[in-house]
């Protein structure tokens, strides 16, 4: 396939009984830009909020590791029956990473990716630097 003037491969479909059978989820990858300093320093308020969204929206936590750094900022990593969330933060430059996978196979998540991508933008009041948003 030829997009503005770059042959692109697209990647071969090899069992087409899988798309009969699956529904791909939705990946949410982004990067925030905050000037709340405090919520970007250290991860025990993420993981307050992590907690309570596993929990409103119905998720199977199987694992989690939160690490604070020094001087300050913080990655998260929530391992789910559904895939994964994740968060690190950079406080001197007002910026935090997200990730958000959930697969769709016993039930239809992308709402909830949605809805949890707009619960973490607004934990740390940030605007949206970059969104992407592929379908796996």
């Amino acid at each position: 396939m030829r997009i503005a003037g770059f042959f692109i491969k697209l990647p071969a479909i090899k069992d087409l009984i899988l798309l009969e059978t699956y529904t791909p989820g939705l990946h949410l990858i982004a990067t925030l830009h905050s000037d709340k300093a405090d919520s970007l320093d250290g991860y025990s308020g993420f993981k307050a909020l992590a907690d309570e969204l596993t929990d409103t929206y119905g998720l199977r936590k199987l694992g989690e590791v939160y690490h604070d750094f020094n001087p300050g900022g913080f990655t998260g990593m929530v391992c789910l029956s559904e895939s994964h969330l994740s968060v690190h933060t950079w406080p001197e430059f007002g910026t935090v990473n997200v990730d958000i996978y959930l697969s769709n196979f016993q039930r239809v998540n992308n709402g909830t990716v949605l809805a949890i991508f707009e619960r973490i933008a607004t934990y740390f009041e940030a605007k949206v630097v970059s969104e992407h948003q592929i379908i796996r």
